[in-house]
């Protein structure tokens, strides 16, 4: 029997790896996450480690496919509406095209100019940082 672990999949979102690893516990599978805390106490680190990795037995591998298949094709059949809803509320990189992107704290420009000045003149650290929207595809950062 082959006991070698694989990453199966990566997600920039705890959240929905927790789902998915639940998914797998429900249904007999052995798999745990990694990478998981530093992803959650820190989300800026999440592109830098790679996200948050799914970890599962190789030989696993063929039968967790065909699982999240089916399921993903039972949640298309009972809900069309609520998938198309959804995808059009999906925010698109600007530069890639991908629709895995995020909006939170900016990382490439993350002060003004008037707050760092502030912040300058007042010894301090700055206080209001930017947000924007930003593409774990590809790092590109935008409104």
């Amino acid at each position: 029997m082959n006991d070698r672990t694989v990453v199966y999949s990566t997600y920039y979102n705890p959240m929905e790896a927790n789902i998915i690893k639940a998914k797998l516990e429900d249904s007999g599978f052995a798999c745990f996450l990694a990478d998981e805390n530093v992803a959650t106490l820190n989300p800026l680190y999440n592109q830098a480690i790679g996200g948050v990795k799914l970890i599962v037995f190789e030989r696993d591998v063929e039968a967790i496919n065909a699982l999240l298949a089916e399921d993903n094709s039972l949640a298309f059949e009972s809900s069309d509406q609520v998938v198309d809803e959804e995808a059009a509320d999906k925010t698109v990189c600007e530069k890639c095209g991908s629709t895995n992107v995020g909006y939170g704290m900016a990382t490439d420009k993350k002060y003004s100019i008037w707050a760092t000045i502030l912040a300058f003149l007042t010894l301090t650290t700055p206080i209001k940082a930017n947000k924007c929207n930003h593409c774990y595809d590809c790092g590109y950062e935008f409104k």
